[in-house]
């Protein structure tokens, strides 16, 4: 083990080109060492905005990228963000010293509320330029509103809840139209449905909020200086239009529950944090005397939906009686304080201060601060300067100080796009894992690190825990990339060697038996895993020597099935007698190269069985890489068992129609060793053709001869056309048998009477039954009765081939009447072509003056010429020039020879002083020579009409104009 771990860690040292400085004193190796971290930017960026009231700022607020702030005594200056440069002015119109007291902006930034200190509230819609007076609303100072999230639309509020000075707590609906916008009054209702108190009596109702959680139910939570109420009711469906009352009817009687905290400075705010638009805030942080009280809100609680809350205390430089807090918004992970010169920002984590900001004098005092819920953005405000705090990134450290609280899930969560924090994250938690012994998950997060993977392997061995090393090495060989195959290596034959350890502990114990078994299901899993797969095939070699040193059987023909070694898995079974199963491995994997290893063993055994799987396999076998072992088997086997071999073999000869020589061979000498009675059969089947019989005719006779199977050599002898051999054996079975041999050759008839003479010597000199004999000379008609004659013995008297002697006399004379009728017949055939030959003689054909040449079209009688008997004429050149290129080669150089003899026997001769009888007999000599030379240039020339003979059939496809010439005619054209 030791060994394994020390060739990883070079291999893991070479493959990250870790400086041999860096490996002496022990750096962690991760490729993030040399990593920055996030960017020091400010979580909260202040930005002053560039504007500069007319007037001084009284109150300001945002919602929905809308803002609104009222300046001075009698103006409202509209802003929507998205078009900062179009900010609208309105009027508010009043003459009496009324000064705006709060404002109060909905969730959609369409409704605004104007609370004057004179006990009065104006409306403004963000459609309209004019404020609207609630009427109903007069004579009460408002604190706070409730809007109404789920019903408010831009020209209705839906039921709403407006808290007063005095503790009261009202229902009431907004609504405009556009067509009766000055008509008809906004307020629909205003109704007293709860009143708030303290020990002292009635006290402002400082915040209102209406939430609604599963199942109908609503949260209406309501704070005062000292207490936060929470109302918990539900609002029948359909009827949510109706407004709260129900909700505040049941606490008629009895108080709500409540959070109350002794300290006070007169007011107290409450901020809540939703993440995303529409949904339900997940957090709160109420400002209150004592501290802030922060946590979550689950919805899912029946009686209060706080949770997990916490206190937060002011630390000693907030005195609550000088330097008391103004204003609290709430963000993911932070809240946020304004002081009168500054702001403060305190983590919900861990309740510490993450970020101060000052603000000079020359800005006057903070009068206020606010959060748009919508974009995130913070704002606050003097009585002369605006101000806009952007959050950037703050979840940036959140990480870590999940990770300091234990609270892993999450801090990975945080850092999950940031590598290097998650391996921070995660070594801590593998640590933490580690020391409080849970070696498994510390295993788990171990692998997923960049720490050095011998300190964390050695780690786990000094434990003694070897089943969380297992899994940190499963994790860790997961996790390799494939291009590190020497890892893969390594970890694959030291995870092997574990599990083979592992489970040689638990094989011994019966009371692990669950455990035993659920590790063996590991161990193949971890050998047939596809991503282990080729490392394992690579590496078979060792896998096997592990596997053979544990003695580990079971385990060693599992990995041989899934590495595909089937030759092993069958050696295997082999070697222990299973030859079912090692019968069924070949029989379900059909590797035909296995089935030719191992038939020999196996067709000892169960030979039936293993003629069945060859059959199921089809042609995918060569039948002849069988034969041995069926020889090696048929040479030590009975008869019954031959049978087997005989079976295959037919299949392969009738079924797969095999041609092969050797597979028929062997199936003859099968038949002519145990089934007498099918080699004929078989032997008539191949036929009697020589080249469509696959088996070797000379070593199919000798084998038949040996076994003394003369019928079967009868018939090789006829197909090897041997037939006189064929006739000699077959007369020593059957004389029938003979006499069908003998009319084979049916084109040589001395052959055939040869054989037959052969019989009727048998049947005379062996059998000496004469009208045997007589009946050969009716079987064949080649036979006469003084070819037989002689065979008989000289005893024999007349009368037994009397009848014989008749018919062959009778059959002389007919043959003699026969000749004599032919003679007669070539007489007259021989007169008759006499006569025809006279006729044609004295056949003539007339020639006009005016007829021309077929071929020139010239006058036919200027020059010698030749007529035809179907009326064509040509002159002897035009019918020369004609014929000839159409001639056969020797037929042209014939015709040449014979036009040269002619021009030389034509020439006078140039002796002045031959004798006159000498000079006769030249000419008469030459003479006879020039007509011969002419009758055979005319036998070539004239043999038929160039128009009307087969010279014109035989020249229908020769092209009109000569190829060779076709470029020279082709250009005489253009």
């Amino acid at each position: 083990m030791a060994s394994i771990l020390d060739e990883y860690e070079d291999s893991l040292y070479r493959s990250a080109s870790v400086p041999p400085s860096r490996a002496a004193v022990g750096i962690p190796h991760s490729g993030y060492v040399n990593a920055r971290l996030e960017k020091e930017t400010p979580i909260f960026n202040k930005q002053r905005i560039d504007f500069t009231p007319p007037e001084k700022i009284n109150s300001l607020v945002v919602s929905s990228n809308q803002l609104c702030m009222s300046l001075g005594k009698d103006t409202l200056l509209r802003i929507d963000l998205g078009k900062p440069d179009e900010p609208n002015q309105v009027e508010l119109g009043r003459k009496d010293e009324a000064k705006v007291y709060k404002m109060f902006l909905d969730h959609t930034g369409s409704h605004l509320l104007i609370a004057l200190n004179t006990s009065e509230c104006l409306y403004l819609n963000r459609s309209a330029q004019k404020v609207r007076a609630l009427s109903r609303w007069k004579g009460h100072l408002i604190e706070s509103v409730g809007w109404n999230k789920f019903l408010g639309t831009e020209t209705n509020t839906g039921p709403i809840l407006v808290g007063t000075a005095q503790g009261q707590i009202y229902e009431a609906e907004i609504s405009v139209s556009e067509g009766s916008l000055f008509s008809t009054n906004p307020d629909q209702y205003f109704r007293l449905v709860y009143v708030l108190e303290e020990e002292s009596g009635p006290v402002p109702v400082c915040c209102l909020e209406i939430e609604r959680g599963i199942e109908g139910k609503f949260f209406i939570i309501a704070t005062t200086q000292k207490r936060l109420f929470q109302f918990v009711g539900k609002v029948p469906e359909g009827t949510e239009h109706q407004g709260f009352s129900s909700i505040f009817a049941v606490h008629a009687d009895y108080l709500p529950s409540f959070r109350e905290f002794p300290a006070s400075f007169g007011f107290s705010e409450i901020a809540f944090y939703t993440p995303k638009l529409r949904s339900n805030p997940r957090s709160f942080a109420w400002m209150m005397g004592n501290g802030v009280l922060y946590g979550t809100l689950d919805y899912s609680r029946p009686d209060s939906i706080l949770s997990e809350e916490r206190v937060w205390v002011y630390p000693s430089d907030i005195d609550i009686t000088v330097n008391k807090p103004i204003s609290i918004v709430l963000t993911q992970f932070h809240f946020l304080l304004l002081l009168p010169d500054g702001v403060k920002a305190v983590c919900t984590l861990n309740g510490q201060i993450v970020f101060q900001d000052l603000f000079l004098e020359k800005f006057g005092t903070l009068t206020r601060m606010i959060k748009d819920p919508t974009v995130q953005q913070i704002w606050i405000h003097t009585e002369k300067v605006v101000f806009r705090y952007h959050v950037q990134r703050e979840s940036r450290d959140v990480w870590k100080m999940y990770m300091n609280m234990n609270k892993f899930d999450l801090a990975k969560e945080y850092c999950k796009d940031r590598p290097e924090c998650l391996d921070i994250v995660l070594a801590k938690e593998a640590e933490h894992c580690f020391q409080n012994k849970r070696y498994l998950d510390s295993a788990k997060c171990y692998a997923l690190t960049q720490n050095y993977f011998e300190e964390i392997a050695l780690k786990f061995i000094e434990a003694k825990q070897e089943e969380a090393l297992m899994e940190f090495l499963i994790k860790k060989l997961s996790n390799l990339k494939p291009s590190e195959k020497t890892q893969t290596t390594l970890l694959t034959t030291w995870l092997t060697e574990l599990y083979l350890n592992w489970l040689g502990i638990l094989e011994g114990d019966s009371s692990k038996r669950n455990l035993y078994l659920d590790t063996r299901e590991k161990f193949r899993t971890f050998l047939g895993s596809p991503k282990n797969k080729d490392c394992l095939f690579n590496n078979r070699t060792s896998i096997y020597e592990l596997l053979a040193s544990h003695g580990d059987t079971e385990h060693m023909v599992y990995f041989a099935v899934i590495m595909q070694d089937y030759e092993r898995v069958v050696a295997h079974h082999c070697q222990h007698d299973e030859y079912d199963e090692a019968l069924n491995v070949l029989s379900r994997h059909r590797d035909e190269k296995l089935f030719y290893k191992f038939s020999p063993v196996l067709i000892q055994h169960i030979p039936k069985k293993v003629v069945d799987a060859w059959i199921s396999m089809g042609s995918r076998l060569d039948a002849r890489n069988l034969i041995p072992a069926l020889v090696n088997y048929s040479q030590s086997a009975s008869t019954q068992q031959i049978n087997e071999a005989i079976r295959y073999m037919e299949f392969c000869v009738y079924q797969l129609e095999e041609t092969q020589q050797a597979i028929h061979n062997y199936l003859l000498s099968l038949y002519a060793l145990c089934r007498p009675d099918s080699l004929l059969s078989y032997l008539e089947q191949a036929g009697t053709n020589p080249n469509r019989i696959h088996y070797d005719l000379k070593y199919a006779l000798r084998l038949c001869a040996e076994h003394g199977h003369h019928r079967a050599c009868v018939h090789i002898y006829k197909v090897m056309e041997l037939y006189e051999e064929a006739v000699d054996l077959a007369l020593q079975v059957d004389v029938d048998l003979a006499k069908s041999c003998a009319d084979l050759p049916e084109d040589d008839e001395e052959l055939r009477k040869k054989l037959w003479l052969k019989i009727a010597r048998h049947v005379v000199q062996e059998e000496k039954d004469v009208k045997k004999a007589m009946a050969c000379l009716s079987s064949c008609a080649l036979l006469k009765i003084e070819d037989v004659l002689p065979f008989f013995p000289d005893f024999v008297t007349i009368d037994h081939f009397k009848e014989a002697i008749c018919n062959s006399l009778e059959d002389y004379n007919k043959h003699i009447e026969e000749l004599k009728r032919e003679m007669e017949e070539a007489t007259q055939s021989a007169k008759r072509i006499r006569e025809d030959i006279q006729e044609m003689r004295n056949k003539y054909g007339s020639v006009e003056p005016q007829e021309k040449c077929a071929a020139c079209d010239f006058p036919l009688l200027n020059r010698p010429f030749y007529l035809f008997l179907c009326g064509h004429m040509f002159h002897y050149d035009c019918l020369l020039q004609a014929v000839f290129p159409n001639l056969p080669a020797y037929k042209q150089a014939k015709l040449e020879d014979l036009q040269k003899k002619l021009a030389a026997a034509g020439q006078p001769s140039k002796g002045h002083h031959r004798p006159k009888d000498a000079d006769t007999a030249s000419l008469g000599k030459g003479q006879q020579s020039r007509e011969q030379i002419k009758a055979d240039i005319d036998d070539i020339v004239a043999a038929e009409c160039v128009y009307c003979g087969e010279l014109m059939i035989r020249s229908i496809d020769k092209p009109f104009i000569d190829p060779q010439k076709y470029e020279e005619e082709m250009q005489s054209w253009l």
